[in-house]
């Protein structure tokens, strides 16, 4: 029945979708990146470092990552909280949090909220467990709920935190990080990690091992020409989410043409139906503008040099009596 529903799966000999965009850890590709993006998290966790940070372009696959690693903090036994909505007060936060660990009820005032919270994580140490709160899309937090998150923070004993606190974000997380009125919280950032982008080769691999996991034998000839797959990246940008779409739109393509092979062609076609083509024309023209920037500010220094000269020329000159 699920063959039947997207058609090119029986076609090309695959048992479920190879390019579904949903976070699914059966689809989980292992990549250098990702790998160490991983081991980091949850190293940080186990040796209770505190305050982690990852960061990552949209759709280069930090959901995908979490949810991996949720399965691994519940082999270890590891209590969490895992928060994917972020645009709420610091009081919803908190409330958040407090049911995430089954701890609240109905009527709590923030001071109950987080005396229970730390009634909790007092215990936990006392049996010698970890608590974790995994906070995903966290550029979109509150100045107010990430204050809130620092002041959990502060719950710890003279020689470890109490609760291990993930951020997860994309780069703005950064820029909002950077700015002085959460200087107190970034300062506790102890573990700091970033997903990149896909190079050529690992998007190859990456293709080919979505495509063994739906299904397909690895012993089969390819489904992907090479000037195909460097299209694919070209496209993409080494961008998992933009690598997934652009590779199911193509082999729908190539399947109502009975090809099979996906060709250079329909992955350029269907880039360009996907609209990949302004996203490229966007980005050079930031860059120019962001070159022609840089050039003003230098002329504008520029030019200011030359009339401090002048002007020190000028006071010298009456000093002197020249």
């Amino acid at each position: 029945m699920e063959n039947e529903l997207i058609p090119y799966k029986a076609f090309y000999n695959l048992k479920h979708d190879p390019f579904e965009v949903t976070p699914d850890p059966a689809f989980f590709v292992p990549t250098p990146g990702n790998r160490k993006a991983m081991a980091t998290l949850y190293h940080g966790i186990v040796r209770q470092k505190g305050f982690l940070l990852m960061t990552g372009e949209a759709g280069t696959g930090k959901t995908l990552l979490l949810r991996c690693l949720l399965k691994l903090l519940r082999e270890a036994e590891i209590n969490y909280s895992y928060v994917f909505n972020t645009r709420i007060s610091g009081m919803e936060l908190l409330r958040y949090i407090a049911e995430d660990l089954h701890l609240s009820r109905n009527g709590h005032s923030k001071g109950e909220l987080i005396t229970e919270i730390l009634t909790f994580l007092v215990e936990c140490h006392r049996k010698q467990t970890i608590t974790v709160i995994i906070i995903d899309e966290a550029q979109d937090l509150s100045h107010e709920a990430l204050e809130e998150v620092r002041l959990l923070s502060n719950f710890e004993t003279n020689t470890k935190k109490l609760i291990q606190i993930v951020l997860v974000g994309q780069p703005e997380l950064d820029t909002k990080l950077d700015s002085s009125a959460l200087r107190q919280l970034k300062q506790r950032i102890a573990v700091r990690t970033e997903l990149r982008t896909l190079d050529f080769c690992e998007t190859r691999a990456y293709i080919l091992q979505r495509l063994i996991a739906a299904g397909r034998s690895p012993d089969l000839d390819g489904l992907f020409a090479e000037a195909s797959l460097r299209a694919i990246h070209q496209w993409a940008k080494g961008i998992p989410r933009m690598i997934n779409t652009l590779c199911d739109n193509s082999l729908a393509r190539a399947f109502e043409h009975r090809s099979t092979l996906v060709t250079r062609d329909i992955v350029n076609q269907m880039a360009y139906d996907l609209r990949y083509h302004v996203a490229a024309k966007i980005d050079k023209t930031e860059q120019w503008v962001d070159s022609s920037r840089d050039d003003r500010i230098a002329n504008a220094a520029r030019t200011l040099l030359r009339l401090h000269e002048s002007l020190r020329n000028r006071q010298s000159a009456a000093i002197y009596g020249i």
